[in-house]
């Protein structure tokens, strides 16, 4: 028997793109009637005039089948009060009704030590040489490092609306847990749910303000601050990053089933620590022998965006601090790759009830 606790729950996947929670926090979903397989309920919006609502509808109608047993569903429009209104933006936050973010992508991988955030921090460096204004959200709670690679310290600022992120030396907007810590090395000993909570707060309490894409630095693997970002950010996609051998493949592979369990889209591979370049003869070597990545394209149906060479150069600015330095035409390929396949658009005005 299809229960009414089992539609809330899948309809709790579907996430307003402009105000980053899902439908049923938001008080969005009404009169779920459920009759022999049919479920027919009510999805209430700000306004009816909502740009978004066709898409809206159809992400609902996809999460009620989703459910074992639903064989079809209705999903009625209709508008909400100005009381309801007004009672749902008094439970937003003032920084996520201010923030105007283009693109929100997370970059991802289901294995530790590829690189990962040196190349969140790097690609983010490339998009703004390119001149898109770019944020980089460190959601690597427990093992933080986007502040290290780019010599930026805290502590953070509060402002009237929110968190204040700390920009680096050419302006790319920061928030990690290492600039809330009096010691770059000091632990955080936290449990899961805290770690969640506070990656949440990073979404929806830092003033980002005004920006083309803001990238997510996600911890390796599929842990539950993943799993929360991945539900509770509006993202539009992930970069899965990944090394050539066959180790790193097939665990990789697990975090593309993990996206595609939660149909957040795949926007491409990269490849990193994928050859070496002798400086003094120009040959290329494949330190960890031939490619893999292939598996991990074909598995996720996106296309290999890059691969990226190892460098000393970059290993040592960004043990320095000083990444934003380092310049390397594969990142600029890279970033143009990257704008490709997330389809830019330009950052979507205010909701009218909002402005």
């Amino acid at each position: 028997m299809i229960t009414q606790e089992q539609i809330q729950k899948a309809l709790t996947q579907v996430i307003d793109p402009e105000l980053g929670r899902n439908i049923v926090e938001l008080g969005m979903v009404r009169d779920i009637q459920i009759q022999d397989g049919h479920v027919d309920l009510t999805l209430v919006l700000t306004v009816m005039a909502c740009p978004l609502k066709n898409q809206l509808k159809q992400d609902t109608e996809a999460a009620v089948r989703s459910v074992p047993g639903v064989e079809s569903v209705t999903v009625k429009l209709d508008a909400m009060s100005p009381e309801e209104r007004q009672k749902l933006q008094d439970s937003l936050s003032p920084a996520l009704r201010m923030n105007r973010i283009g693109r929100v992508v997370a970059v991802m991988s289901g294995k530790g030590g590829v690189g990962k955030s040196s190349v969140t921090a790097m690609l983010a460096v490339a998009l703004q040489r390119m001149g898109h204004r770019v944020g980089v959200l460190d959601a690597d709670i427990g093992g933080p490092s986007i502040p290290r690679l780019f010599g930026i310290k805290g502590p953070v600022r509060g402002g009237p609306l929110g968190i204040l992120p700390v920009e680096t030396r050419t302006g790319i907007k920061v928030m990690s847990t290492n600039l809330m810590l009096p010691e770059e090395d000091a632990a955080l000993i936290w449990r899961g749910p805290v770690m969640s909570g506070t990656a949440r707060q990073f979404w929806k309490d830092v003033c980002w303000g005004k920006l083309d894409y803001l990238l997510v630095d996600l911890p390796p693997g599929t842990s539950d601050v993943t799993l929360t970002a991945m539900q509770n950010y509006p993202l539009d996609g992930v970069v899965m990053v990944t090394m050539p051998q066959g180790l790193s493949s097939m665990v990789v592979r697990k975090t593309v089933h993990m996206c595609q369990e939660l149909k957040v889209p795949i926007l491409g591979i990269v490849e990193n620590m994928s050859y070496f370049v002798s400086p003094e003869t120009g040959t290329k070597f494949e330190i960890f022998g031939p490619s893999h990545t292939g598996l991990v394209a074909e598995c996720s149906g996106a296309p290999i965006l890059a691969r990226l060479p190892i460098d000393p150069q970059l290993t040592s600015l960004a043990d320095s601090g000083h990444i934003e330095e380092y310049e390397s035409e594969a990142y600029a390929e890279l970033a143009s790759a990257f704008i490709e396949a997330a389809s830019p658009v330009e950052p979507a005005p205010a909701a009218p009830w909002l402005r």
